[in-house]
């Protein structure tokens, strides 16, 4: 009877976890696009879905969008060259020589967004505090469409402003956030989330409740808005290849500036922690020891997936859709 009741447990898992697969195939956001349609592909959240969101306007430049960014009235000190926020073992700005640099650009309410943060964040984190790794955070807003509250522009702000004020609380606020029990969906599924209940998740992080409350007043909505509609104009940010070549899609990670496929890494393996791990060229043990650096030191290509790990993967649609691209890199 035990061993009956214990594969009838196994099966109820596994019925669950092909339940929130299915749930998850429609959850990756794709910037830049002119048609909206699904396509089902082999990714960390089984699927994608293409949205027609922050779509900049088709004479929109890189030079002119940046053009817009610096005509902001506030923008925050810390961000770097790109508009990022360089988190290492020294404090913000302080990045560390010889070591990776991660670069991971996020929407909160990108339901692969939250899959990947809740995958990696802690490994993330540890790689950071032992000196192991740069993380270069951008927070970006492309889904206000898919909300009732501008929740994407919202949450992007508040970030920012923890990164500019308190960025010691930077990680634990976006884990906060991505939070499996607080982040909402999107589209017709969405409930409005009041300013409230961010700060209440910031203050949870360790934010001092004075720079929580503060951080949803705004201060930087206009400079997410700004560096929403100039993000997806960066080439080095576009699938290379693929049926989504020359789009965007969150979450984008580069390893030392080298895109990182998700889709390749996650279906080779299926575990993504294994597969960044394998990237920066350690093992699960090394992963927070200060003796051991990634063998793919500062410059060095991710070290996983290869070609050869790939070979068998695909990340076309399987549905036979497809979508244009109205993204470019012109100056």
């Amino acid at each position: 009877m035990a061993q009956r009741l214990s594969k009838q447990q196994r099966e109820r898992e596994e019925a669950e976890r092909r339940a929130q697969l299915a749930r998850d195939r429609r959850n990756q956001t794709i910037i830049g696009v002119v048609v909206v349609a699904v396509l089902v592909v082999v990714l960390v959240v089984a699927g994608v879905l293409i949205w027609r969101a922050n779509q900049p306007a088709p004479t929109t430049t890189k030079a002119s969008a940046k053009a817009e960014i610096s005509a902001v009235k506030e923008k925050p000190a810390a961000a770097g060259d790109e508009y990022g926020f360089m988190l290492s073992k020294n404090g913000i700005n302080e990045p560390i020589d010889d070591v990776p640099t991660v670069q991971v650009y996020m929407d909160f309410m990108c339901p692969a967004c939250g899959t990947t943060d809740r995958a990696l964040a802690s490994t993330w984190k540890s790689m950071v505090n032992a000196g192991q790794l740069n993380l270069d955070v951008h927070p970006n807003a492309f889904l206000d469409s898919s909300s009732s509250d501008e929740y994407s522009t919202r949450t992007a702000s508040a970030v920012v402003y923890v990164a500019q004020n308190e960025p010691q609380h930077l990680l634990a606020f976006i884990t906060a956030l991505f939070d499996e029990d607080f982040q909402p969906q999107e589209a017709s599924n969405y409930r409005s989330v009041s300013d409230d209940a961010i700060v209440k998740q910031a203050e949870k992080a360790g934010v001092s409740a004075d720079v929580a409350k503060a951080s949803v007043g705004g201060t930087y909505k206009d400079w997410v808005s700004a560096v929403s509609s100039y993000t997806p104009l960066r080439s080095e940010l576009q699938h290379p290849s693929g049926s989504y070549k020359g789009q965007m899609t969150t979450p984008t990670v580069l390893i030392n500036g080298h895109y990182w496929d998700i889709t390749d890494a996650y279906s080779t393996t299926g575990d993504l922690k294994t597969s960044f791990i394998s990237a920066m060229g350690l093992t699960e043990d090394q992963v927070g020891d200060s003796s051991v650096m990634p063998t793919i030191g500062s410059t060095k290509s991710p070290a996983f997936p290869t070609e050869s790990d790939t070979s068998g993967s695909s990340n076309s649609s399987s549905d036979g859709s497809s979508s244009d691209s109205s993204s470019s890199d012109s100056d």
